[in-house]
């Protein structure tokens, strides 16, 4: 699949001190941003957003704002638990033209 070489990771989670929290927000790092983009249109969708939790994690109010937005502007939105999920929603996405129904 050539079209995974566009998919990239976004770094906007994770622990850092105030120094660095304020410099990233000041270059335009913003909360809640889902962890994983694929910018390739499929079906109805103009690209695909992942955001990945572990264990027993839920998704943040900013994390559902942006899957919410992003859903309502075109895109292809998942919340996956593990690489293995999101590489079903990924592999699905591509194969099958965003279908839900096979997700």
């Amino acid at each position: 699949m050539p079209e995974l070489d566009l998919m990239y990771h976004i770094p906007n989670g994770g622990k850092r001190d105030i120094a660095t929290a304020k410099r990233l927000k000041a270059e335009g790092v913003k909360a809640g941003v889902p962890d994983i983009c694929l910018p390739v249109p499929r079906g109805v969708y103009h690209g695909l957003y992942i955001e990945l939790k572990a264990g027993e994690n839920k998704t943040t109010r900013k994390q559902n704002e942006w899957l919410e937005a992003l859903d309502n502007n075109g895109y292809f939105t998942a919340v996956c638990y593990g690489w293995e999920e999101a590489s079903k929603v990924i592999t699905n996405y591509l194969k099958n033209g965003g279908s839900r129904e096979n997700v």
